[in-house]
């Protein structure tokens, strides 16, 4: 009878806080306010009004566009907000192609000072990358105009962005700045190999980010990894084609945090033009990178599966004055690794000579290369550390 009656209790608790939390959301329908879904007038102006109200809302602000093609100048999202608010997209948002109306800009859209964020709903924001990529010159000229960022996500917290979709972004497609205890998940990042800067997610000064079961094709890094980046967790990525997930570049400015605490596991990389890589300009100011973990990734014909490069110079001119990257790497570990490499160095640890890499592990390495002058290498200089298990191609630490 008392086992009864518990279960009784509980079920009607359950159903109060059901009732209750459906009590406490209201939604918020952009169709309502006026925008109309055919993509040919900008609703930008409307969207910033909804989100407003659904921000100053004191419960679950449903932000809601249905299914349809929506036209959106710059937006920026401000909180803080009451209580949590949801952005949830089903249709498609696409950013405009007029230079007028994004030149000179580094975003399309921006969330910031929003704590508990919800971003979901299966729809696609479109950067219509096409109209801006032959404006694209920074490798030649380093005081370039910055082209518009797809996403951004500035100081965002306790949040979770899933299940939408990022296509053709001017420059990069997702960044991640100022950020604490977010998930990021279930997502598609798509973008032509020759599109230029197109990152899928650059990550810098954030701490605990996940990043789950996505999907990144981009012209350049699937994911790249910046200064003051901390406890980040990357699983079940599928990257490429891109330049592979990328630590760096590091050491270009002064005073600039360490990376640490990275564990990148139970991913597959194909056809990029580098695997797992960490970048570090030489010359630099002095920072740390420790604490990183690469386990259980599969490559596909993956150039430079395994790289270290502390000589990193992008210049098209070279970097002349050369010194060596005060950078200190330490403590990385990589773990059945395996797959092809369409480089004969599919092992390459180029370390600083002043500041040499310290206690790196490389076990279970199994990588093969069947072209040109192979088999496989690996080559180090400057690296300490150790080797156990199988290694395809023989260790060079």
């Amino acid at each position: 009878m008392a086992s009864s009656l518990v279960h009784f209790v509980s079920l009607m608790l359950l159903f109060v806080f059901i009732t209750k939390v459906k009590s406490d959301q209201k939604v918020f329908n952009v169709r309502r306010f006026g925008v109309v879904p055919h993509g040919k007038t900008d609703s930008s102006r409307i969207i910033l009004a909804v989100w407003n109200r659904a921000c100053q809302y004191n419960g679950r602000g449903v932000v809601l566009i249905p299914k349809g093609t929506y036209l959106a100048n710059r937006m920026v999202f401000n909180g803080p907000c009451r209580g949590q608010t949801v952005f949830l997209l089903r249709g498609h948002l696409n950013a405009p192609t007029d230079r007028g109306s994004w030149a000179n800009s580094d975003h399309w859209i921006v969330f910031r000072h929003v704590d508990n964020l919800e971003i979901g709903g299966g729809g696609s924001f479109d950067g219509q990358g096409l109209s801006a990529w032959p404006y694209n010159k920074c490798d030649k000229n380093p005081y370039c105009d910055q082209l518009p960022i797809s996403l951004r996500f500035d100081f965002v917290t306790n949040s979770w962005i899933h299940d939408i979709k990022l296509i053709n972004s001017k420059n990069f497609h997702m960044n991640v700045y100022g950020c604490r205890d977010t998930t990021i998940e279930h997502i598609q990042i798509i973008a032509p190999d020759n599109s230029p800067n197109t990152d899928g997610i650059h990550i810098g000064s954030t701490t605990n980010l996940k990043i789950y079961n996505s999907y990144i094709s981009t012209g350049d890094d699937c994911v790249s990894i910046g200064p003051g980046t901390e406890n980040l967790d990357i699983y079940g990525l599928v990257c490429g084609p891109g330049h592979g997930i990328s630590i760096g570049s590091l050491g270009k400015y002064p005073n600039e945090p360490d990376v640490k605490g990275l564990v990148i596991r139970n991913c597959n990389l194909t056809g990029t033009q580098n695997g797992l890589r960490i970048k570090t300009w030489a010359p630099s100011p002095a920072s740390k990178v420790y604490n990183l973990t690469f386990e259980n990734i599969n490559m596909k014909d993956v150039s430079n599966p395994i790289i270290i490069d502390q000589q990193y110079c992008p210049n098209s001119g070279g970097c002349p004055n050369r010194g060596s990257s005060q950078v200190q790497i330490f403590d990385v570990k990589y773990r059945n690794i395996w797959g092809t490499s369409k480089t004969k160095v599919s092992v390459n640890l180029n370390c600083s000579p002043s500041k040499p890499c310290q206690r790196v592990e490389l076990t279970d390495i199994n990588l093969f290369y069947s072209g040109p002058g192979g088999p496989a290498i690996s080559q180090c200089f400057n690296a300490n550390g150790f080797s156990q298990g199988r290694q395809r191609p023989q260790a060079c630490i």
